[in-house]
């Protein structure tokens, strides 16, 4: 999977030390649309518009199936990084996963 940018952004959230992050997909917005995990978590994505969506990694082949509404898709990062995501059907969508060692 791709990495981007080095930068911070404020919006990112503190580093979860265990478990799954949730990220909703509502009014066609990711929200948090930045999250800060530790290697090993889980990203959990789950689509609550009445419109399909997609979570889309970029630059790297890594997406999920189209998603309905309560459509989940999640994702286990096993390395440090910054992620950056789009839905390929509104690619005006965009968020970032920021994983730490």
């Amino acid at each position: 999977m791709a990495q981007v940018g080095s930068g911070t952004s404020p919006q990112a959230l503190p580093a979860v030390s265990a478990g799954t992050v949730q990220v909703g997909i509502v009014n066609f917005k990711f929200t948090p649309d930045t999250v800060t995990i530790k290697v090993g978590n889980t990203v959990d994505w789950t689509n609550h518009d009445d419109i399909a969506h997609t979570v889309s990694f970029t630059g790297s082949g890594v997406h999920s199936d189209v998603l309905a509404r309560n459509g989940s898709y999640s994702h286990t990062f096993t390395a440090p990084g910054t992620y950056a995501y789009i839905c390929s059907i509104h690619p005006f969508m965009h968020g970032t996963v920021i994983v730490t060692s």
